[in-house]
């Protein structure tokens, strides 16, 4: 009896065909989703980098309007 079975390998390679296609499917999806989320925190990111400089720029206002009635007393 002859081990070559060209339906069996046939069938062996359409299976595996298809679990790499689901397995490209699930890692594509994936990626989408970590560029959705690293967009969304460049998006956050910048957003607390203004909040965080205009909360400085306050503070540096508040610390010259002291040192102005400081020398003024």
């Amino acid at each position: 009896m002859d081990s070559f079975d060209p339906a069996g390998q046939l069938q062996a390679l359409v299976s595996r065909l298809e679990l790499l296609l689901e397995r490209n499917q699930r890692l594509s999806d994936e990626n989408r989703s970590l560029r959705q989320q690293q967009e969304q925190l460049i998006s956050e990111r910048s957003q607390l980098l203004t909040k965080n400089e205009q909360a400085r720029s306050r503070v540096e206002a508040m610390i010259t309007r002291l040192k102005s009635l400081e020398q003024h007393t």
